[in-house]
């Protein structure tokens, strides 16, 4: 196989993001498919014994096993690094394979993690629970602090670990600020950008080591697939995580990866498009949600406390918002009564989705672990989609008459 248009990777960091994000990571046959070829294999034929030998040792290019190397997952992974700015990335069979392989790969007994306690149930659930049960060191702060980075650093510190904008509270973390403590600690930043993407944010730019992704979220971005991701220096990357991934095996499957590097092709259009719909929903429900003694939590209004940091270091503030009711009676009233709206807790969709995240995606963490992320029994959390936004306002409208608001 060829690269499209024969260019080398250095010819193709000069393209623009909107070329990335179509052309990067393409490779073509000898049958010179538009579209990039789907490789449904699990191994490889070799012809000869040299080869197979060589390509083990690492003496010669070439695929070895779809657990080590595939080339339909191969293209996404290049497309990915292309739009983050990154040396390398590393495909992951789903969003969490990606932050447990990003923390599980470089933390040892002994070590101490930092990591912000505004996050996906999930990923609380890996600093709360996981890490602890192999003598990792953990500390969970207040994110939009900065003070509390620096103050929650140890001798033993190895990484921090945080989301921005975060799920479901929209935190936002000075990107800038903390990198910078980071670096001149000689600890590792891990950051979830899966409520951004590429399209809106990059940490890369801010001095983050690792970027860890949902691609089952914007990238993807019509709710038909898992797939995860890592993006790092090719040195972490080779040296850090490829032994952990190689021996454990989260895995993308070559299907994902193509259904996941198509959706990429439209990333910048719909995180674009869907940013400036949430913006418009957000400003015609904020009226209602303070005159019913309610709160917004859009980092693209003003009334969010971080928005010039939000709007400082993101191209749009994204897709997804949240709003608290007070109750969670008033909470499932909103929802029972939406026609157009889905109830889900996916994120990114293509679709309007919404949410209760203390009965769904945070219903796993104690009472007292949401209450301490701000995971209130009224809060909702929305995906705004690409519906017509005169609908989505109708359909909103009619769910706070129903409860009352």
């Amino acid at each position: 196989m060829k690269k499209t248009t024969g260019m080398d990777r250095a010819a193709t960091r000069n393209w623009r993001p909107a070329t990335r994000a179509v052309r990067g990571g393409t490779w073509r046959s000898e049958h010179g498919e538009t579209s990039e070829a789907l490789f449904l294999t699990s191994g490889y034929a070799y012809d000869d014994a040299q080869t197979v030998a060589d390509r083990f040792a690492g003496d010669a290019d070439g695929m070895t096993y779809s657990r080590l190397q595939n080339p339909t997952v191969a293209m996404l992974e290049e497309r990915i690094a292309l739009l983050e700015g990154a040396e390398a990335c590393r495909a992951q069979a789903s969003g969490m394979a990606a932050m447990t392989a990003a923390l599980l790969c470089q933390l040892s007994v002994g070590d101490h993690c930092v990591a912000a306690r505004a996050a996906f149930g999930s990923c609380r659930w890996l600093v709360d629970n996981l890490l602890p049960r192999f003598g990792i060191e953990t500390t969970v702060i207040d994110s939009a602090e900065d003070a509390a980075w620096e103050a929650a650093i140890q001798p033993n510190t190895k990484v921090f670990f945080f989301e921005t904008p975060a799920n479901p509270t929209l935190d936002i973390v000075d990107l800038q600020f903390v990198c910078d403590l980071a670096k001149a600690h000689g600890i590792t930043t891990v950051v979830d950008n899966a409520f951004a993407s590429p399209a809106l944010q990059r940490p890369m730019e801010f001095g983050a080591d690792v970027v860890a992704y949902s691609a089952t979220k914007l990238m993807d971005g019509q709710g038909r697939v898992l797939a995860g991701a890592i993006c790092g220096s090719e040195e972490w990357i080779n040296e850090t995580l490829l032994p952990f991934q190689r021996n454990t095996g989260p895995n993308l499957s070559p299907f994902n990866a193509w259904v996941v590097h198509k959706g990429l092709e439209t990333l910048d259009l719909r995180a674009k498009r869907q940013s400036e719909q949430a913006v418009a929903l957000g400003q015609f429900l904020e009226p209602r949600l303070e005159k019913a003694g309610g709160q917004m939590l859009h980092p693209g209004l003003p009334s969010h406390p971080r928005h010039d940091l939000a709007l400082a270091q993101m191209d749009m503030t994204g897709p997804i918002f949240a709003f608290d009711v007070g109750t969670r009676e008033r909470a499932f009233a909103i929802l029972d009564a939406l026609e157009l709206i889905d109830i889900s807790n996916n994120i990114g969709d293509a679709r309007s989705l919404m949410c209760h995240p203390a009965s769904t995606t945070h219903a796993s963490l104690s009472e007292d672990a949401r209450m301490d992320m701000g995971v209130t029994e009224g809060l909702l959390r929305i995906n705004v989609g690409l519906e017509d936004i005169a609908d989505l306002k109708e359909d909103m409208d009619r769910a706070l008459v129903a409860a009352t608001l």
